[in-house]
Formats: C-alpha cells, sequence, structure tokens
C-alpha cells in the first residue's frame, strides 16, 4: 500500500507541475473544432485533452504574409511554451469595438451587452449600443483615447487592419492589453463575412450562439440566389460614385460583385480583376451610364438632386432617367454612420433581397437597407 500511494503522489505532483507551465507545444493544437464553411480567414484549433483553443486569423489586413492568433485559456490551462501571440484569460466579458461589423456580430449571437466600448459612437447605428450610457468612445484613427480606453477595463480589443497592422495595437501591447484581429473586412464572400460570428462567439466563452446564429443565414441567402439565377432578366448594374477626378470600381470577385451577381445582376466593368478596386477614367464612368440599366452604391447622396450634383453629366444616364438609381441609404445616420455596413456584414441574406428587388423593379417592395432616389 506503501508503494501506492508513493506512486499516486508521484501522479498528482506531475499533473499540478503541468498546470503550473506553458503546456506542451503549439504543434499539439491542430485539432480543427470548428471549420469555416465560407470564411477563409480563420480557424478554430484544440488539442486533445485540452479545454483551451487557439483562433487564428490568417489574414489579419490585406496583403498579410502572416497569421495572428488567440490562445483563450480555459479550465486554468496556459498558453504553449514559446506562445507569442495574444492571451485571452476565460471569456471575454468586457469588449472594445474598433469597428461597427464587429458590434453586429455580438449583436447576431445575442451579446451587446459585453461591448464596453467602440470606435467613435456617432458611426453605430445598433440601437441596443446607443441606448446604453455606460458604452465608452475611445475615438478612432489618430484621436485615440488611450486613458478612456484603459479605463474601461477591456478584457480584450477587437482589431481590423487595412493594409497593415493597426496602429492601436504597439499602445495595446504596452498596455498589457489583449487584442485580436477580426478579419471581416478581408472576406470576399458576403456568408465569409457573416461567418466570423462563430469566433465571436467563442471569444465569449460559447461557440454553439455562433453556429446556431448563422444556420439559416446561408440556408436564406442560397435560397434567394437559386430564386434569382431563375430569372431572365440580369441588368447590367453601375455603383458607387466619382471622387475627386476619378471613379473607384471594385474588382470581379469582391463582396459587392458577388452579391450583385448572386442577386441576378451583371457587373458593368468585369475586366477588373485581382483583389484590390481600380480608378477608372470619368469618360469610362460616363459611357457606362450610358449602358447601365440599374445604379446603387452612389455615395452619401439621399435624393438624385444630390447625385447629379456631384456629377452633372450624368443626368443622361440611362439609370437616372429611367428612375432606376438605389443607394443603401436607408439606415444611414446624421453623423456618418450606416447600418449597410453594419447588420448588413452579419445579415448577407437580407442585403441579397434587398438587391434581388432593385434589379425586378420592385417599387412597392419592403427594403432593409436600399431606397430608391426621387
Amino acid at each position: 500500500m506503501r508503494g501506492f500511494y508513493k506512486c499516486l503522489l508521484v501522479a498528482v505532483l506531475v499533473v499540478c507541475a503541468a498546470c503550473g507551465r506553458g503546456d506542451g507545444s503549439l504543434d499539439e493544437f491542430c485539432v480543427k473544432v470548428y471549420e469555416p464553411q465560407y470564411a477563409e480567414g480563420f480557424e478554430i484549433l484544440g488539442a486533445e485533452g485540452r479545454q483551451s483553443v487557439v483562433l487564428v486569423t490568417k489574414s489579419p489586413w490585406q496583403g498579410a504574409s502572416d497569421s495572428t492568433m488567440l490562445f483563450i485559456a480555459r479550465g486554468g490551462e496556459e498558453a504553449p511554451s514559446g506562445f507569442d501571440g495574444q492571451v485571452l484569460d476565460g471569456e471575454a466579458r468586457r469588449i472594445v469595438c474598433m469597428s461597427s461589423s464587429h458590434v453586429a456580430l455580438l449583436d447576431a449571437i445575442g451579446q451587446t451587452d459585453r461591448v464596453a466600448g467602440v470606435s467613435g459612437l456617432g458611426f453605430i447605428t445598433n440601437p441596443k449600443i446607443l441606448g446604453r450610457s455606460d458604452v465608452g468612445d475611445v475615438g478612432y484613427d489618430q484621436s485615440i483615447n488611450y486613458e478612456r480606453l484603459l479605463a474601461l477595463n477591456p478584457d480584450l480589443v477587437l482589431l481590423y487592419g487595412i493594409f497593415g497592422i493597426n496602429t492601436l495595437e504597439p499602445k495595446l501591447r504596452e498596455l498589457g492589453i489583449p487584442f485580436v484581429y477580426i478579419g471581416d473586412y478581408i472576406e470576399s464572400s458576403p456568408l465569409g463575412k457573416a461567418e466570423w460570428m462563430v469566433p465571436i462567439a467563442e471569444i465569449t466563452g460559447d461557440r454553439r450562439l455562433g453556429e446556431q446564429a448563422f444556420t439559416p443565414i446561408p440556408e436564406n441567402y442560397n435560397r434567394l440566389k437559386e430564386q434569382a439565377d431563375k430569372s431572365p432578366d440580369k441588368p447590367l448594374v453601375l455603383l458607387n460614385s466619382p471622387y475627386a477626378d476619378s471613379w473607384m470600381m471594385p474588382s470581379v470577385g469582391s463582396y459587392m460583385v458577388r452579391l450583385i451577381e448572386d442577386a441576378g445582376g451583371q457587373y458593368c466593368c468585369p475586366e477588373i480583376t485581382g483583389s484590390e478596386s481600380k480608378a477608372i477614367g470619368m469618360e469610362r464612368a460616363y459611357s457606362l451610364g450610358q449602358q447601365a440599366d440599374v445604379w446603387i452604391n452612389c455615395g452619401q447622396a439621399r435624393s438624385i438632386s444630390e447625385l447629379l450634383a456631384m456629377c452633372p453629366k450624368m443626368d443622361t444616364a440611362r439609370p437616372v432617367a429611367n428612375g432606376r438609381v438605389y443607394n443603401c441609404t436607408l439606415r444611414a445616420t446624421p453623423g456618418g454612420g450606416n447600418d449597410f455596413w453594419e447588420s448588413g456584414i452579419a445579415h448577407p441574406d437580407l442585403v441579397l433581397q434587398d438587391l434581388i428587388n432593385v434589379f425586378s423593379g420592385a417599387d412597392t417592395a419592403q427594403f432593409t437597407y436600399y431606397e430608391r432616389l426621387k
């Protein structure tokens, strides 16, 4: 019996020692606990016998060569030895969102109460956030209020990158505040953007919330897409509006072009390939205006007169003459917020339904994000 208790004591000591150090190797986290169906920018990895997971953001910004990682520690476990990513202890109860789409993804899983702060409260449209007095505004761009950010005592800051690391990252490292890059911005698939609600749910401690919220979205989206595919009419679609002396148009594989095609439309600039938007000359834009059937996403204009003030030569454009100019400004705010770029990211099926109605010319349709300019 003495030998048995001695062996048991050794086993207990080994277990206790393992609990107090960086456990194992990062290579052990190779089990895909969630495999995205549409998103390309993340994966959630686990390890045999471990409660903790690693959230990998494959594309934290456009053109990124390296991924970033967040170790979500659970059950008293520690990050693997040598892990140099960010570490979240348990779940994030207080979250600062640096993009309005992050708010929408949290709202989609019913977790807006975890939002402690946002970047630019005037750009937020979510009524649950606007109805609270305890949500801090940490500012944006070069006007971040770090004292306020620190006072919010966040468990995690949700970042996004455009062409490189977010300028907030070095300061967060200095302050010891964990952060993670949410790459919905990079996804070109409308459903891929929405699927980021799953890792958002993982961060809050219950991945099932994200899975349950996401499941009906592709079902509805694909049903609508199949209906649109059957339509014999494929209207030619012009989008955007001029800026300075150029007119930016997205690439054929972009988020908006995918939505246009899935809704039964034809993109007017199929020659723009690659992954980035490109400028076309004004004369080319005017020519496209004579050919297009529908014009959408035309800046901040809320009326035809506002639109023509920006580009007077488009007064002879076919969509203007035929009354088929629509903008995604139905839920825009005076402060510059636009719910199309907020909740529309989490609900691409609702955006698709709007575009199907736009392309069919259904003026009596109930729109969620779009309005016909008059």
